[in-house]
Formats: structure tokens, C-alpha cells, sequence
């Protein structure tokens, strides 16, 4: 608060409240006379400790949570040191926020803390440049979403893809017209689960590859008219079964995995899975999975998982399998360097 208050003394308790925000906490405690000299130094404001202590009385009495044994500091904050740890790491970390955004956030948060919390993380701006989409509109789609769900209104938007410019360009000219349901963050993404209007199924969407999105004045079409949603739709169980967010429907897996695996499967499925222990550390798991997704997902774990069912998805791999043996095994390693 950059405030020269010179002696107005109606605002000497919200001045004290900066003062115990700044530099106090529970590690940093403030005397009175401590109090009365930052007041004088960044706000030229002058008072006597009688004063400092009716008004922190007075704080005390508006519900703040202000210690004052030996010393004093402000207890209760909105939010404590590692609750604002994460939600920085958050920020960090997410991919679907620009970079100017994602600091723009950083340094927000950071103004909920006192001076010792960004001591703490004053690393966080030396940090190397993580990737964040080049997509500015990412922030104003996520809101017209929002409102479009709220209002159960129709979308429309262009959906983007990257070209060999690393630019994001249009997969098609006209706009995707789109039933918003279900905004939801996964693997550092945020996606929309919508119906494409022209279908009955379910269908994913990154919002960080939409653009021009506005919402429309057609309400969205009933659940009860996507197939996903008529048989019993759960988001949780949902997003297990897609775990790379593809869309189309979820089939039933039979797979060999070693037991050690068991953390993998929770941390990928959640613990909505059947497993039975085999002997030389096996485990047959049985469990429901977007095919597609699991194609991969089990070529990225092949040392140590067989998928035994569906048929074709054994197959699907296998033919994988096999291309990749031919690139990198068959007559001619390193034949594309040469």
C-alpha cells in the first residue's frame, strides 16, 4: 500500500494491518515501538504506543487473529506459505497460460505473502522458461466458457493445431459448433468436454488450441441426447478412462503387468480396477480404459506390462511394435543419416 497518510489517525488500524501483513509472522514478531517507527518511515505517520495498542485492540475486536504475547504478528492470513507455494507451483507448471500470464499470476500470489515468503521464493523468477502455449486467448476462452455452461448456451469456435512454423493455425475454416458440459484440468491442460453438435458422443477439446470463441443464443442440447451421458455418466470415472483425454468409448482390458506396478496403475486409473496376484511377481489387472489411450499408454510401460484383451488392441500394438523394429532394428541403422 503506497500511502503517505501524513496524521490522518482514521486510518492508523489499516495502516497497522499492512505493517503485521508485511513483516510479521509467527518467526517475526513486532514490539510497539517497532510498529510506531515503520509507520513513521513508510507512511509519515506519527503516533504514541497507547495508540498502536487501542487499534490493534480494535483489529482484534474486527476478527483479525493478532498475537500479542511478548512481541507481536498477524496469525491468520488468506492463505499460509505452503498453500501459496502450490498454488505458484501450479501456475508454473500449467501449459494452457501464456508466459506473461502465468508471471503476471505469480506475482499476485505473491503479494498475499509477507517479505519473508518472497524471500522464499525469489528463485521462482530465475527459473528456466518452461513451455506455456503461445495461445493469449486461452484466459478469455476459459471465461466464455464458463459463462456458456452456466447459461447451458451453445458454443462456437475455431480449433487450432500446430504447424512446422511452430505457429497455431485453423484445422478448418469454419467454426466448431460445440455443447459446453465440463471444464476440467488434466496433466497440466485444461480441456472442454462438450458434444460436437453434429454428433451423440462425447467429445474433448484443449483449450488452449481455441480461438474466436463466443457463445451462441441456442441452448445446449439435453444430456439425455448424448449416448456418454444417458447411460450414467461420472467425471471421475471418466477421466481414469481417459487418461490422454482421446475420445470415443472406453473398452474392457485384460493386462500382465509386474506387481511392483502397482503405483502406476493407481497414480494413471485411480483404484477403480480389479487385480489378481500371480506367481514370479505377476498381476493380471482387469480393468476400463479409452482403447486408444491405453495403446499408448501400455507401448510407454511395454517392459513391463502385456495387454492380453481386447484382440484388436493387442494387434493395434503388436503392428507398432513391429514398425518400430523395422525403423530401428532392420537393415540400415542409421540409414536416415546418412
Amino acid at each position: 500500500m503506497n500511502v503517505h497518510a501524513g496524521n490522518n489517525k482514521k486510518m492508523l488500524n489499516m495502516l497497522i494491518l499492512e505493517i503485521l501483513k508485511d513483516y510479521t509472522d509467527a518467526k517475526h514478531l513486532l514490539t510497539q515501538q517497532e510498529i510506531i517507527d515503520l509507520l513513521r518511515v513508510n507512511y509519515s505517520m506519527e503516533c504514541d504506543r497507547r495508540s498502536i495498542h487501542n487499534n490493534i485492540r480494535s483489529l482484534k475486536d474486527m476478527g483479525y487473529d493478532i498475537i500479542t504475547d511478548r512481541g507481536c504478528y498477524l496469525a491468520d492470513r488468506e492463505f499460509d506459505d505452503a498453500e501459496l507455494r502450490m498454488l505458484i507451483d501450479s501456475v508454473l507448471f500449467s501449459k494452457s497460460i501464456s508466459r506473461k500470464q502465468a508471471t503476471r499470476l505469480i506475482e499476485k500470489l505473491k503479494s498475499f505473502g509477507n517479505r519473508y515468503f518472497h524471500a522464499k521464493v525469489s528463485h521462482v523468477s530465475n527459473l528456466p522458461e518452461l513451455f506455456h502455449t503461445d495461445n493469449k486467448q486461452t484466459m478469455i476462452a476459459l471465461d466464455v466458457l464458463n459463462d456458456a455452461i452456466e447459461a447451458k448456451r451453445k458454443v462456437s469456435f475455431i480449433y487450432n493445431t500446430y504447424g512446422t512454423d511452430f505457429k497455431l493455425h485453423p484445422k478448418r475454416n469454419e467454426p466448431y459448433i460445440v455443447n459446453p458440459y465440463q471444464l476440467v484440468a488434466n496433466n497440466g491442460r485444461y480441456y472442454l468436454i462438450g458434444n460436437y453438435d453434429k454428433y451423440d458422443d462425447v467429445s474433448h477439446y484443449r483449450i488452449d488450441r481455441i480461438t474466436s470463441v463466443a457463445m451462441l443464443s441456442e441452448p445446449i442440447k439435453p444430456k439425455s441426447k448424448v449416448k456418454d451421458f444417458a447411460k450414467g455418466w461420472s467425471l471421475p470415472k471418466h477421466m481414469a478412462e481417459h487418461i490422454y483425454m482421446f475420445n470415443g468409448d472406453s473398452v474392457t482390458v485384460k493386462l500382465i503387468a509386474d506387481t511392483y506396478m502397482m503405483d502406476d496403475l493407481v497414480d494413471w486409473f485411480g483404484k477403480d480396477f480389479h487385480v489378481r496376484v500371480e506367481d514370479g511377481g505377476k498381476m493380471l489387472v482387469t480393468l476400463k480404459c479409452n482403447e486408444s489411450a491405453m495403446k499408448y499408454w501400455a507401448l510407454q510401460y511395454g517392459e513391463c506390462v502385456e495387454i492380453l484383451s481386447p484382440n484388436s488392441l493387442r494387434k493395434s500394438i503388436a503392428k507398432v511394435v513391429q514398425g518400430m523394429f523395422e525403423t530401428y532394428c532392420a537393415d540400415g541403422e542409421g540409414k536416415r543419416n546418412e
